[in-house]
């Protein structure tokens, strides 16, 4: 299902939950065709063009980030535009595990791929017993797993 611009909340949630649910494959070849072929990215400090080079960093992004699972949120939406919250859990090569908290700001074609993605990124070391995201990775989060808001993230 395509969703294209101009977004309403009920479109702008679905194509955040189908973001969501593509991160979670950890498919970067998968998740790169929801990105126009020149889509133009900044991630915390990397700056970028094109969805070759989308591949590559998600490609290098999950070698790194071990048991990767993402939730996002809608925060606000627009005509062709979509600004989401997010957090998601990973460990390390060293079983360190990780909680990094972000925004993101979408802008999409009229196609309905993601011409530009700028995100702010902190990560925060927390003991896997405070880990929040559970269900079985990778795949997508269960219709049944709480959200952050639900968790009182």
């Amino acid at each position: 299902m395509s969703i294209v611009p101009p977004f309403n909340q009920e479109t702008a949630i679905a194509k955040i939950r189908m973001a969501e649910d593509a991160w979670n494959t950890r498919n970067a070849e998968k998740v790169s065709m929801a990105y126009s072929v020149d889509t133009q990215w900044r991630n915390r400090s990397a700056i970028f063009s094109g969805r070759d080079a989308v591949c590559e960093f998600l490609t290098i992004k999950w070698s790194q980030e071990l048991e990767y699972r993402l939730v996002k949120e809608l925060w606000a939406f627009g005509d062709n535009r979509i600004a989401v919250r997010f957090q998601y859990e990973y460990r390390n090569e060293f079983d360190a595990w990780f909680r990094a908290y972000g925004n993101e700001n979408w802008q999409f074609n009229p196609e309905g791929l993601m011409e530009q993605r700028q995100a702010s990124i902190n990560d925060i070391e927390i003991n896997e017993t405070d880990r929040k995201f559970f269900w079985d990775a990778p795949g997508p989060r269960p219709a049944d797993h709480p959200g952050l808001t639900e968790l009182g993230m």
